[in-house]
Formats: structure tokens, C-alpha cells, sequence
């Protein structure tokens, strides 16, 4: 049986080399000087350690060996820090709650300021003596007068727990006293006689003269006679009370109080109120 001949496309294919194999999977060659030396085995290219720098064709040829990009550390925040953190939050929660609940009982209760009056006063004596040895004007007086402490609150208790008065002629404080603490419920008033007395008083020269000048206007005035704020002595009653709110059996708060009331009283003995002017603030 005759063998044919292959076609032609077959033979030129046949004659061309094989494909080079991969530079990491080719063998060398033996040596032609030594045909009995067995060549090294072949050692595919390993990439760089993490000790050497990569050049661009291994960072393509080897894409899993690029370096990673690690994020910056993340500082963990001390236990201070956090704990002043929430003292700060939990303190502006306690203030805001606190303005808003302060607010409501405001604009619901509407509480106001206690009151300080004088519905009625009188002069018993008074007169002007004087120091021979240091030619110093000396007032002695003796004054008492009603004072009415009203609570014009409608919701709201009042206790004043310190009341203390004093008695100023001019920019002298002549006397001093003091009223025992009491209670008053909404809407109530109480009266209290108030006692003041002046013993040798040093009044400068200015005070002096101008006491002298009252006392002589209130007895032409007629003493005790009614008449206008020219004709009597003209002093001043200051207040200064500690004061506690109550609105029901939880809400309480205390502040201070300051009266004042101008009086105007006739001559002694019976000096009595001709006018008379009262505020009392916080």
C-alpha cells in the first residue's frame, strides 16, 4: 500500500519550530564542554521581598504583590476624655430642662414680690442735743409705725424667715430693729408694730441744720395737722427680708427683699403720718 504524500500546508507546518517555552519554565542547555554535567534545575523568577523595591514590570507581571495601602492608626480616645464629654452633655440637658421648668411655673403660677407698707406712724420725741466737749449735734427720737407685709400671689406661699429695718434721717441711719419671722399664705397680710429708737445719734453739721429746718416747718404746720410733704420731718424706712416662695410641696426658692418706704411725720409728741411712699424690689 502506497503512503501519500502529506499536503503542503501540513509540511510547512510541520517545518516551523515549536513556541519558545516560558522564561520560567525553560531548561538550560547543557554545557558542550562537559556533556556529563547535569544542568541546575530550572528556578522560576520569584518577586521581590518586602525588603526590596519593585519595579513597574513586576508590580504588572505581579499584581498580588503590590503593597498594601494601610490606613493611618486610629488614636483611641482616653477615658477622660470621654467621661468630661458626657458630664458636659448630661449638664447642658440638667440646665435646659431646668430654664424650660422654671419658665413653665412663671407663665402658669405668675408669682410676684411681697409688699412693704406703712399704713400708720407716729413721732412720740424727738430732739437735738449737743456734745459740749466735741460740739457734736446728738438726735434722740423714739418713733413707732404699723408695717403691713402683704403676699398678693394668688398661687404661691410666702415665709420670711429674716426681716430687719432700719430708719434713716437723711444719709444717717438714726435706729435699727429687727420683726420675729412669720408665714404668710397666698393672698394674706400681716401687720406688725415695729418699735424704732434713736439714742445719741452723731449727726454731721449738714443733717443737723436740716433737721432743725423740718422740725421748725412741721410745728408751724400744726404738729399733728394734716398738711403737705414740706410741713413734717421726712425719714426713711428700709427693709431687708429674706424671703422663701413655695409653689405647692415641691417647687421652693428664697431671694432677698428691699423695702422702702419715705415718711413724712409731723412735730412730736404727736407727730403723726402725713405721707408716706413705699416699693419694694428684689
Amino acid at each position: 500500500m502506497l503512503r501519500q504524500n502529506p499536503p503542503p500546508e501540513y509540511q510547512e507546518r510541520r517545518r516551523q519550530p515549536p513556541p519558545p517555552a516560558p522564561a520560567h519554565h525553560r531548561f538550560p542547555r547543557p554545557d558542550p564542554e562537559d556533556p556529563g554535567r547535569r544542568p541546575p534545575p530550572a528556578v522560576p523568577s520569584k518577586p521581590h521581598g518586602h525588603g526590596q523595591p519593585l519595579l513597574d514590570d513586576d508590580l504588572h507581571r505581579y499584581p498580588a504583590q503590590r503593597p498594601p495601602l494601610k490606613p493611618p492608626p486610629l488614636k483611641r480616645t482616653s477615658p477622660l476624655a470621654w467621661f468630661a464629654a458626657i458630664f458636659c452633655a448630661l449638664l447642658w440637658i440638667v440646665v435646659i430642662l431646668g430654664g424650660i421648668a422654671v419658665l413653665v411655673v412663671f407663665l402658669v403660677f405668675r408669682p410676684r414680690n411681697p409688699r412693704l407698707d406703712i399704713p400708720q406712724a407716729t413721732l412720740n420725741a424727738a430732739y437735738l442735743d449737743v456734745d459740749v466737749d466735741s460740739n457734736t449735734t446728738l438726735l434722740n427720737a423714739d418713733l413707732t409705725f404699723l408695717a403691713n407685709f402683704s403676699n398678693p400671689n394668688e398661687k404661691v406661699d410666702v415665709t420670711f424667715s429674716r426681716l430687719d429695718i432700719d430708719l434713716y434721717f437723711a444719709s444717717t441711719l438714726v435706729a435699727a430693729s429687727a420683726v420675729d419671722p412669720f408665714a404668710e399664705r397666698r393672698g394674706e397680710s400681716v401687720l406688725r408694730n415695729v418699735h424704732m429708737v434713736a439714742s445719741q445719734v452723731a449727726l454731721p453739721v449738714k443733717d443737723a441744720e436740716e433737721w432743725r429746718r423740718q422740725e421748725a416747718a412741721a410745728a408751724a404746720g400744726g404738729g399733728g395737722g394734716g398738711g403737705g410733704e414740706g410741713g413734717g420731718l421726712r425719714m426713711e424706712v428700709r427693709g431687708r427680708m429674706m424671703t422663701r416662695s413655695e409653689i405647692g410641696s415641691l417647687v421652693k426658692f428664697s431671694y432677698w427683699l428691699h423695702g422702702l418706704c419715705s415718711i413724712v411725720v409731723g412735730a412730736p409728741p404727736a407727730g403723726a403720718l402725713r405721707s408716706v411712699s413705699c416699693r419694694t424690689k428684689r
